[in-house]
C-alpha cells in the first residue's frame, strides 16, 4: 500500500475547498495548471549541472537581471502549460518585459496570471533550494486584456502561492480560505496535502535580512535590527537568531514552517532602484500567502496587499512573518517619519541589565 493512499491530492483539494460551480472550477484547472508546469520545471531543475542549464543565456530579464538557460527554459515550461489553458485571459512574467495572450477562441478567459517562474537562480550553481511564485486575478472585461487590467493591487488576488524545489518539491497556496503546503510524491506524480491550515506565529525570535547592505538602510530598520542584535542584554529582553538565504522563497518557506520576519528594507544603495523585489511577481503573492497563514505583510509604511502597481515590474520594500514583528516595524516606520522615534522603554527590562533598577 503506498504511503500516500487515501491522503488528498491538490486536485481533489482544489475542487472540494474551492466549491463545485462553474467560477470556481474553471480556477481549480487554472491551479491544476500552474501545478503541472511547476512539476515540469521540478524535473528540469533537478537534474543540476546533468541538465546543461546553468550557464547563462545571453540575455536579460526587463529589469537587466542576466539570466541563466534555466530562466529561459522555466518561462517557456509556465507559458506552455498555461497559455492554451481556458481560465487563462493573460499572462506577465518576470521574464517578459509584455504580457503574453491566448488566441483565438479562449480570450474569454476569466483570470490573469502573474508569475516569477524560477527565483533564486543567480545562485543555481550553489545547489540551493530555488522557486517559483505565482498570483491570479481575475480579469472581468471582454476580449484581450490592457496592460492596465494586470495592474491591480494584491488585494484582489483570488489565488496566489509558490513552488521550492529543495531536498522535496513543495507547493504552498491560498485560494484566499487559509493557506495549504503539498507535498510532490514524485513516484505518482501528484501534490498531495502534507501542511493543511500552516499558521505563523504570532511572535518569534528569528529574523533574516541581508546585514551587508546596513549602511543603506534607514534608520527604522537600524533601530529594529540593532536591538535584536542586542539579545538579552537590550530592551528586546530575548535573544534573536539571524537567517538569510538570499532566495525569498527559501527565506519566506522557512518563515511558514517555523516563524520569523523578512525583510527586504528601502535602500540607498542604488537610488534608481530603492526597493529589490517585484511587487506584482514576489512581494504581493507572498503577502497573500503570509496574511492567509496568520502573519502581516509590509512595505513599512502600507500593507503590500493595499499597493496599487503603476507598472508591470514595479518594486516595493518588503517586510513580512510574525504579526507582533511587523507590527513592531511599522510602528517604527511611523515614528520616525513623525519624528517621534525614541528608543524603546520596557516597564520591566533595562538597556544593558535584565531588569530596570529605580533610583
Amino acid at each position: 500500500m503506498h504511503l500516500f493512499t487515501g491522503r488528498t491530492t491538490l486536485s481533489k483539494f482544489v475542487i472540494e475547498h474551492l466549491g463545485g460551480d462553474s467560477e470556481h472550477a474553471s480556477l481549480a484547472a487554472l491551479l491544476v495548471d500552474v501545478a503541472a508546469a511547476i512539476k515540469t520545471i521540478s524535473a528540469i531543475s533537478g537534474k543540476g549541472a546533468l541538465g546543461g542549464m546553468y550557464d547563462n543565456s545571453g540575455t536579460e530579464n526587463p529589469q537587466g537581471d542576466h539570466q541563466k538557460k534555466l530562466d529561459v527554459i522555466a518561462n517557456a515550461i509556465f507559458v506552455e502549460h498555461c497559455s492554451f489553458s481556458s481560465p487563462v485571459a493573460g499572462m506577465v512574467s518576470a521574464e517578459t518585459e509584455d504580457p503574453i495572450y491566448n488566441s483565438g477562441d479562449l480570450l474569454q478567459g476569466r483570470y490573469l496570471l502573474m508569475f516569477d517562474p524560477l527565483e533564486g537562480s543567480a545562485q543555481i550553481e550553489l545547489n540551493v533550494p530555488l522557486g517559483t511564485i505565482f498570483s491570479i486575478h481575475e480579469y472581468r472585461g471582454q476580449g484581450k486584456p490592457e496592460t492596465a487590467d494586470f495592474l491591480q493591487c494584491g488585494g484582489r488576488q483570488v489565488a496566489a502561492g509558490y513552488a521550492i524545489y529543495g531536498p522535496a518539491t513543495m507547493l504552498v497556496l491560498t485560494a484566499g480560505k487559509g493557506t495549504y503546503g503539498f507535498t510532490l510524491d514524485r513516484e505518482i506524480g501528484n501534490f498531495v496535502l502534507t501542511h493543511p491550515d500552516m499558521q505563523i506565529p504570532a511572535d518569534t525570535t528569528h529574523f533574516a535580512i541581508n546585514t551587508s547592505n546596513e549602511r543603506f538602510w534607514e534608520p527604522p530598520i537600524l533601530r529594529y535590527v540593532a536591538e535584536c542584535k542586542e539579545g538579552s542584554t537590550g530592551i528586546r529582553g530575548k535573544d534573536f537568531n539571524m537567517r538569510w538565504n538570499a532566495s525569498t522563497v527559501a527565506d519566506v518557506h522557512r518563515i511558514l514552517m517555523q516563524g520569523g520576519v523578512f525583510m527586504d528594507p528601502r535602500s540607498t544603495r542604488d537610488l534608481d532602484m530603492p526597493a529589490r523585489l517585484r511587487l506584482m511577481y514576489e512581494a504581493s503573492p507572498m503577502a497573500f500567502v503570509v496574511e492567509q497563514a496568520g502573519g502581516c505583510a509590509i512595505t513599512g509604511r502600507e500593507r503590500i496587499l493595499d499597493v496599487d502597481p503603476d507598472t508591470l515590474h514595479e518594486r516595493v520594500p518588503v517586510m513580512l512573518g510574525s504579526k507582533h514583528e511587523i507590527e513592531r516595524i511599522e510602528q517604527y516606520h511611523h515614528e520616525f517619519d513623525t519624528g517621534t522615534d525614541k528608543p524603546y522603554q520596557s516597564p520591566l527590562f533595562n538597556t544593558r541589565s535584565l531588569y530596570r533598577v529605580e533610583n
